[in-house]
């Protein structure tokens, strides 16, 4: 189970987080919303320990993951919102980098890349220079990067942003390839879509979460505009 508890952070004197509680399940993706500014990029730099809160803290099958940081980031995998790969380097070389400077003992790291880049299709371009590909391609690199490790914990910043209708719905397949081994956190403006893929929605305004919103069995469209309304007015 993993557990965030009443997280409040500011940059200086204004408050941008002040009581965000939520729990994810193993094998559950949650999204969460909001409009710009909310504090979704600062709640997930903090859930990936490259921001310090206020308060609060994030428990990881009852540990204080904040507590003991090192540790904590073998469990995870994070995509932050902006993407920065090495250019140069083809899809192979970079995965193997990045599977190295994570720890991965070298006997593994053939395997784990190859996971990796099987899940998110990428398997194609492995011997192609990341300066080459596509944005959308891009983004799937670095979503291999994220789960190379095959995280307990999967953060995603603006995962779908830039991305064509075909694109998103590769997207969301591999997140939901994902959500088999990892508890799932996806933050973006895209409701549609998550209403699909994510069996919660939650909505981040004034600092805490307002509204959740269960997609089991609902259409689409509804959820939409339960969202909206959420944002619109708060409430749950």
């Amino acid at each position: 189970m993993f557990e965030i508890r009443n997280i409040a952070f500011s940059y200086g004197r204004s408050q941008v987080l002040r009581d965000v509680s939520f729990m994810v399940s193993p094998g559950e993706a949650v999204s969460v919303v909001g409009a710009n500014g909310a504090g979704k990029t600062t709640l997930l730099r903090i859930l990936a320990t490259l921001a310090v809160p206020d308060s609060g803290t994030v428990m990881s099958d009852g540990q204080d993951a904040l507590a003991r940081p090192l540790r904590y980031r073998r469990q995870i995998g994070y995509m932050p919102e902006r993407i920065a790969l090495y250019d140069d380097m083809t899809v192979k070389e970079f995965l193997v980098y990045r599977a190295l400077l994570k720890g991965e003992p070298a006997k593994r790291v053939r395997r784990r890349t190859s996971e990796a880049a099987e899940i998110c299709r990428v398997t194609d371009c492995l011997r192609t220079p990341i300066r080459r590909l596509s944005a959308g391609i891009v983004k799937r690199v670095a979503l291999a990067d994220a789960l190379l490790l095959r995280p307990r914990v999967l953060l995603l910043d603006d995962f779908l942003a830039g991305l064509d209708s075909g694109m998103r719905t590769i997207a969301g397949e591999i997140l939901s390839s994902a959500a088999a081994f990892s508890s799932v956190i996806v933050t973006g403006h895209e409701v549609a879509d998550f209403a699909r893929w994510t069996t919660r929605i939650l909505v981040l305004k004034d600092g805490v979460i307002s509204a959740e919103v269960d997609t089991a069995g609902h259409d689409a469209t509804v959820l939409c505009e339960r969202v909206g309304a959420a944002l619109e007015g708060g409430g749950r």
